[in-house]
Order: C-alpha cells, then structure tokens, then sequence
C-alpha cells in the first residue's frame, strides 16, 4: 500500500466514485464535503471522512478537488490554504474557466503548493469503472507525481501547461453538447418523415456517423430515459465555458451558441435531467412531435 495521503474534496455524483477507486487501488484518502453525510458514506470502502476541511488536507501529499464550480474551488482552495504543507500538490478536477484554472495556479504557485488542472470526461459510468478521460494542465513532473493517482480513476494525458486541461474539457464538452443535439434531431427527423427511428439508430451504427452518444444517449433519447449521469445545468455550464473561451481567444462560435441556447431554454424545467434531455428542447421547437411512446423518465424535483 501506497504512503502518499490524499485528501478528495467534493463527495457528489462523480467524486464518490473517483474516491472509492483510489481506496480501493490502495491510496490513504482523506475526504470532506460540505454536506459531511456524504463523506461519512465512504466509511465503509476504508476511507476516513473529516468534518473539517484543514483536518482534511492537512500533511495532505496530493489534494483533488471536484467541486461544482469555479467559484466554488476559488472559495475552498482559499479556506485550505493556511493549512497545506508547502511542496503539496493541488489537482483540480472540476470543470471550470479557463481563467479561473489559470488564477487557481497563481494563488497555489505564491504558497509554494504545485496545481494541476485535470477535469474529466465519461460521467458516473467512467467514474464507477475507472475509465475516465483525464486532460491535465500543468508541470511535466507535477503531472509525473500525479500520473499514478490518476491512473486508478482512468487515463490521463498531459495536453499543455497550467489551463489547459481546462482548455481541453471544453472541447471535449462541444463536441459532446452539439453531438447530443444531432442525434437528437436525426432521430425526431427519422420518426416525423415516416422511418422507425429505433431501426436508423441501428442501421448507421458502424459507419461515420457512429459515436458514443448515437450508441448510449441515442438509445436513452429512444427510451425517454432522463434520469441523469451528466446534467444539464453541468452541461450548460461547460457551454457557457466554452463561449466565454472563445470571445477570450477572438473567436466566433455559431454552433455552440445554438447548442447554448438549447439548454438554456430547458435548464429552469429540467435542471436535474440528463443532457440527453436536448431531445426536450428540440420537441419544444415542434409542437405535436415526440419521439417515440415510451413515458419520460425524469428525476425528480
């Protein structure tokens, strides 16, 4: 067993997952959340849950935090600091800004606390089986110490310096925001022009049109299944991301705003849905068409 300590901040959908995996490959983790029910419910898969955040990351080797948002990693990496050794190194696998992940390794490099930021693709499934995609940002020994870690949530790759995981998340989540929408309206295009949309799904399968979202989210779009892995706000958040990226770089986005707009327009009724729930807002720009008969599957409030 490893002597590195780790301590996992953020106990929600993904975080518990991504904890249970470096217990159980044989890393000493430490958790907190701000909820502290949710740590205490990774007691039995051997890890110690704190109720304080400094008993969390103090004499902490590595930190990883997976917080909802920028803002939020910005308010607990300030009420960590006084309590992080020096030479401690700070993983980030929230889905924030690229400015913000830029001003995190600022705040961490003037304390003498190395950053990585390492958001992630592939949801509670990936989280669950150790296969996430992993797009680090940072020092290319800060990224040597953590490959071992992060080898036990999944695969990680260095894609640049300090950001640019971040940088690589939100192109991950365009191609995975806009992708939703097609395959969304292909298969309301198959049903309302007199195909079985269930049959089209099956029969591009294997061609260029192939991806995992026609293969998992076509399927849940089939089945009206809304019960979330990703969420939609998460979804519009990362786009909202993205679209602040792009102005920053001079660039002008025309498919990702479209795509933007879509969630949007279904984020105040479905916040929790997952972001399969594209198909939802396409259906609201068609009065009278619905794919499939099957009942939505929805979370509740």
């Amino acid at each position: 067993m490893t002597t590195a300590t780790i301590a996992f901040l953020g106990i929600g959908l993904m975080g518990h997952p991504m904890a249970t995996r470096l217990a159980a490959a044989g890393w000493t983790v430490r958790a907190w959340n701000r909820s502290p029910d949710k740590a205490e419910a990774l007691r039995p898969a051997g890890i110690h849950p704190c109720a304080r955040l400094d008993e969390a990351v103090g004499a902490a080797d590595i930190v990883i935090s997976m917080l909802a948002s920028g803002a939020v990693v910005g308010e607990v990496i300030a009420l960590a600091l006084p309590s992080l050794p020096p030479g401690a190194l700070w993983i980030d696998m929230s889905s924030t800004q690229h400015g913000e992940a830029l001003a995190f390794h600022a705040r961490l490099a003037a304390q003498h606390i190395r950053f990585l930021d390492a958001p992630v693709s592939g949801g509670v499934a990936g989280a669950q089986a150790g296969s996430l995609a992993i797009m680090a940002g940072g020092a290319s020994d800060d990224f040597g110490k953590a490959e071992p870690v992060l080898r036990a949530m999944g695969r990680p790759t260095l894609v640049g310096p300090a950001g640019s995981g971040q940088v690589a998340k939100l192109c991950n989540q365009l191609i995975v925001g806009a992708t939703l929408n097609i395959v969304a309206e292909a298969l309301l295009l198959a049903q309302a022009a007199g195909a079985d949309p269930a049959a089209v799904r099956s029969a591009i399968r294997g061609g260029f049109a192939d991806s995992r979202i026609l293969e998992l989210h076509g399927q849940r779009m089939l089945d009206r299944n809304f019960i979330p892995g990703g969420q939609v706000t998460s979804q519009l958040k990362d786009l909202d991301n993205v679209l602040v990226a792009a102005a920053d770089a001079g660039l002008v986005l025309p498919l990702t705003s479209a795509v933007t707009a879509n969630y949007r327009s279904i984020v105040g009724q479905f916040p929790r849905a997952d972001h399969a729930a594209a198909l939802l807002a396409l259906e609201k720009m068609n009065p009278g068409q619905r794919l499939g008969t099957a009942p939505d599957q929805l979370p509740l409030p």
